[in-house]
């Protein structure tokens, strides 16, 4: 039996209310107790953190990112893997599922095997929670800092052999409207993998067949996507009013603020709320690092790209090339930018990816038999200890 670890005087969030000097027992990787401060018994052996009266959050839960630390999963090296999630965990990151950008085939078999074994090693980082692959069935028009020449239209005899070469994958963003989509997103819920929409030039009719389809799911919203326009004369709402008037939508955003700002960020949480946003990073390599020149994509086949203003850019600085972002930068833009509470910020991080990927029997909240995922943060979301699985993987120096 592994040895007990035990959280005191937390100001502890749960899905619904903040509750002071309360303390978290976990054993075996999850969550066994929660007490009072001035109940909990320590035993000889157990390891005790005292959260002095900081937050206690459930462990942040990012379901769209590139990397991190200077490294991206396209390098399909299991160094990569490791250190992007070695670089989000210090910014309370406890589960992620790294994402692919458009590639040759060749490349995207070839991370399959990486990330397994990248899986087993990893014990230092954020937990891995599956494939998010992202491309190439994306419409021309929408394809922001996806390398164009890679872009084409779903094919079963495609599609299934790359279906057959990986059972990590979880996620798949595509645009809906392209020819063979439809029947592609139904192979994918046999797969129980989650069909998301992304980079699409959509009408509303053609996303309301996709969502009934089991695209329930949109990659980034507002980032490559269409809205209102015209075609002779009439006018069609695009994916971005769809988002809103499919009340059973989620969406995820890039809470940068950069990729959004503050009356769109507000925007959505108004018309969507918490329980139907998801916070992502959509974090490439330059997470975590310096301004300068960067890369997009492999470090053999990927584009250069421009970090400067807190975000990644095009060289010719026409698009946003992904975001340089932790989760923490999403909570305190949320607070501080866009004014959210919160309770309802800590909930787009957690709780709602944990629903949108169904994993919210065991991760999201904190629940006595849930996962042991915590993160421990002061008043300025600073993070000053990171726990998976009942294990300190991060403290603050």
């Amino acid at each position: 039996m592994k040895k007990r670890l035990i959280i005191k005087n937390g100001n502890v969030i749960f899905h619904n209310r903040f509750q002071k000097d309360t303390t978290i027992v976990c054993e075996n990787g999850k969550i066994k107790d929660i007490v009072a401060s001035s109940e909990v018994v320590v035993n000889e052996g157990d390891e005790v953190i005292d959260a002095k009266g900081n937050y206690v959050s459930p462990g942040f839960i990012d379901i769209h990112l590139h990397g991190g630390g200077g490294h991206d999963f396209m390098d399909a090296t299991v160094e990569a893997y490791l250190g992007a999630a070695e670089t989000h965990v210090k910014y309370g990151t406890t589960a992620m599922l790294p994402t692919t950008l458009t590639s040759t085939n060749e490349e995207l078999i070839n991370t399959f095997a990486i990330y397994k074994e990248a899986v087993k090693q990893n014990t230092k980082g954020s937990r891995f929670l599956g494939l998010h692959i992202e491309g190439p069935y994306f419409a021309y028009n929408q394809r922001g800092a996806q390398d164009p020449k890679y872009l084409r239209n779903p094919e079963p005899e495609e599609y299934n052999y790359i279906l057959s070469q990986s059972d990590d994958i979880v996620r798949w963003s595509l645009a809906p409207e392209l020819e063979g989509a439809p029947e592609f997103g139904k192979v994918l819920m046999e797969h129980n993998i989650l069909p998301s929409i992304a980079h699409s030039d959509a009408i509303y009719e053609e996303v309301e067949t996709a969502f009934n389809a089991g695209f329930t799911h949109i990659t980034h919203l507002y980032s490559a996507m269409s809205t209102v326009t015209r075609r002779n004369a009439f006018r069609y709402a695009g994916v971005l009013e769809s988002a809103y008037l499919i009340d059973d939508m989620t969406v995820e955003i890039i809470a940068d603020g950069v990729h959004l700002p503050k009356p769109l960020l507000q925007f959505v949480y108004k018309f969507k709320g918490p329980d139907k946003t998801a916070l992502c990073t959509d974090s490439m390599r330059g997470a975590g690092m310096p301004d300068g020149v960067s890369i997009l994509g492999s470090l053999e086949k990927g584009q250069k790209v421009l970090l400067e203003d807190g975000v990644a850019k095009l060289m010719d600085r026409t698009a946003f090339a992904g975001s340089t972002a932790t989760a923490d930068r999403l909570v305190r833009t949320m607070i501080n930018v866009a004014e959210v509470p919160l309770l309802d910020t800590i909930k787009m991080l957690t709780l709602t990816p944990a629903k949108i990927m169904k994993i919210d029997d065991k991760k999201g909240i904190i629940k006595a038999g849930y996962d042991a995922d915590l993160v421990i943060f002061d008043e300025n979301i600073k993070v000053l200890t990171t726990i998976i699985e009942g294990n300190v993987i991060y403290t603050a120096k």
